[in-house]
């Protein structure tokens, strides 16, 4: 992908509004983007990097930011686009980002001026899909972003507890574009203003379409008999049909095939289209994107982008950009795999890495650019701190490989560690002028880590403060198996590590450890067993999180089908148990907070309750206390101690 600036010149920021259109001399724009996030002229935000890409090439782009959903008047403030919309519900998805894990609702939202929230609806690309095509009948509508990406099939729906239809379907969209979209984009964009309508193109990878039925040129591979093996004939005309959306929708079983199916198809390099049937028509998923190369990635990153909000904010902070602001994301992708995570899903487990010229080009920007820069750069890192030019060493290898993750059960012999590189870009980054401290804000794999003693030596000494977060997830070794998540061993591995550098470095410093809880696999004895580590290491949690079922991940197939999609799918094969009810979830949270008094009582109720009511005490040995704390102690208690 080649970007080259035609015949637009790169705006001061991409309009929201018929002014500056008139400003630019535009008596149209070729293309509309719709978001749920505020508009943020930053490479961090996706509406941002898709914009400036199309502008690149030479389109005129506009932005409609949080439109008022509730007529299609918002949805015509910049005209008729005279190619298409696109539509994407923001950085987040739009359920996620407006409910807890346990679906109660949010009254703050990270991407909107002021924090404030309930300025985006639910299921945003459905909903603004829908007054686009309102507002102007005929112009065609592509989805995207992430949560389009991870909706792309059939999908489990916590916040209803039912099966839904691919977000494609309900949003009647002409074409969805999942995963890193640069490519397919412009594509779409290209081809439309050629004549082609994007609702025909069934060509380009990294989309999603609807057809009636399969063309007669391709071999169908049946993928909905969990009892036969799946056959591995490979070629352009090959397709893997999943079981459909009425199958999985009345079975779970097929549904946790569905999702064993559509994750051993997602290697870009031996990926092959899937289809799924949805009443009388075939959804159709082409294989994953290709990764971008280096020079491709650093082009995007090097888009003319304003490094702000749009003016029209005023003063108004929007508190994701006032977290990303310093920080540079250097690598997309993640080999890690863990089940509950989405960035695989969307993003590939093949690394797509930054140059170290184009980082430090953006470090300067920072400086030279961004209100407020101090000095201190507060991330160099992406969705993991250290899997930067890591890899796989073994081309050919990778161009057949199934592996869910490159790390477990155990690193792959075929993956490159060094951490070399990394530790150059660390002391390069040190080394810019106006710098004066660079942290690393991202989490760190520690079972790669340990693979390099100097790399943990270079974080402790130049990178950390006095804390770092780390995500061990749980120690018992039955849903760290369903994580995918190393044993809690590693982490014992890191910790003495890291505090070997600490005392070496003179410096006073702290892991915090992150763990989940209610995650598939989970019982009430490994909560307990959890929280007696926490007490016994000196851990009083302040930040927890409970399992949430996001859309396509593999967690969420055990948590709904109660089976095991991490291995072949058999009707026999043993139950994956999931924490359902909120009392027993809550109870999964209260263990990792055994420290604060207002969940005393159901622990308590929960010990008697498991037989072991001799952990109940004054004494150090004991987890909950006989009794209540006044009320001062309790707030006492309540606070952030770590």
């Amino acid at each position: 992908m080649k970007i080259n600036s035609a015949s637009v010149s790169p705006s001061p920021f991409l309009p929201m509004s018929r002014a500056e259109m008139d400003r630019l001399g535009w008596d149209e724009c070729d293309i509309v983007l719709v978001t749920g996030d505020a508009y943020v002229d930053h490479p961090s935000f996706g509406m941002a990097i898709v914009g400036r890409l199309l502008e690149a090439k030479g389109y005129r782009v506009g932005i409609i930011a949080q439109p008022d959903w509730n007529s299609a008047e918002a949805f015509k403030a910049l005209g008729r686009p005279r190619l298409f919309f696109g539509v994407t519900a923001g950085n987040m998805d739009s359920m996620v980002n407006r409910y807890t894990s346990d679906r109660r609702l949010r009254h703050d939202d990270s991407y909107t001026p002021g924090g404030e929230g309930g300025k985006r609806p639910d299921r945003a690309v459905i909903v603004y899909a829908q007054r686009c095509r309102e507002a102007f009948k005929e112009v065609p509508v592509v989805l995207g972003g992430i949560e389009a990406s991870l909706r792309r099939i059939a999908h489990f729906d916590i916040w209803s507890e039912k099966l839904r239809r691919s977000v494609l379907m309900d949003a009647k969209a002409d074409i969805l574009v999942f995963g890193n979209a640069e490519r397919a984009i412009v594509e779409i964009a290209q081809r439309t203003a050629a004549g082609e309508a994007p609702k025909s193109m069934t060509d380009i990878r990294g989309t999603a379409f609807v057809r009636n039925a399969v063309p007669e040129d391709y071999v169908e591979i049946d993928a909905s008999d969990i009892e036969a093996p799946i056959a591995h004939a490979k070629g352009d005309k090959v397709v893997v049909r999943l079981p459909s959306f009425e199958q999985v929708q009345a079975d779970p079983v097929l549904y946790a095939q569905a999702s064993r199916v559509l994750h051993q198809e997602s290697n870009p390099l031996n990926a092959r289209a899937l289809v799924q049937r949805h009443g009388d028509k075939e959804l159709w998923v082409a294989p994953p994107p290709i990764p971008l190369e280096t020079a491709e990635l650093d082009a995007v990153y090097d888009l003319a982008y304003a490094r702000a909000p749009h003016p029209s904010y005023g003063t108004a902070k929007i508190p994701a950009w006032e977290m990303i602001r310093f920080s540079i994301n250097i690598v997309r992708g993640c080999f890690g795999g863990c089940s509950f995570c989405s960035i695989t899903e969307h993003e590939g487990r093949i690394m797509q890495n930054r140059s170290q010229g184009s980082i430090l080009r953006e470090i300067g920007a920072i400086r030279d650019k961004t209100a407020g820069f101090t000095g201190t750069i507060s991330d160099l890192g992406g969705p993991t701190a250290n899997m930067w030019r890591l890899g796989c060493r073994e081309p050919e290898t990778q161009k057949v490989c199934r592996r869910l993750s490159c790390v477990y059960p155990d690193i792959c012999k075929t993956l490159g560690t060094d951490h070399d590189p990394l530790i150059a870009l660390y002391r390069a980054a040190r080394a810019v002028p106006g710098v004066d401290r660079v942290s690393i804000g991202s989490g760190v794999r520690y079972d790669l880590a340990v693979r390099s003693p100097a790399y943990v030596d270079e974080l402790v000494r130049h990178h950390v403060g006095g804390y770092l977060k780390i995500a061990p997830e749980h120690t018992e070794d039955g849903p760290l198996s369903k994580m995918m998540k190393p044993g809690i061993g590693a982490y014992e591995k890191f910790k003495s590590m890291f505090e070997a550098s600490a005392r070496k470095a003179d410096k006073k410093l702290y892991l915090i450890p992150y763990f989940i809880a209610a995650h598939p696999g989970t019982e009430d004895l490994d909560m307990l067993n959890l929280a007696l580590w926490l007490k016994k290491n000196g851990f009083k949690l302040d930040q927890v999180q409970t399992f949430l079922p996001s859309p396509m991940s593999l967690a969420t197939a055990m948590y709904h089908s109660g089976h095991d999609p991490l291995r072949p799918i058999r009707r026999e094969s043993g139950q994956v148990f999931s924490a359902k009810g909120l009392r027993q979830r809550r109870l999964h949270k209260a263990f990792l907070r055994y420290h604060d008094p207002e969940n005393w009582p159901i622990l308590r109720e929960a010990l008697i309750r498991m037989g072991r009511g001799d952990l109940i005490g004054p004494g150090k040995q004991h987890l909950v206390p006989r009794g209540q704390a006044s009320h001062g102690a309790m707030h006492r208690q309540s606070r952030n101690v770590t």
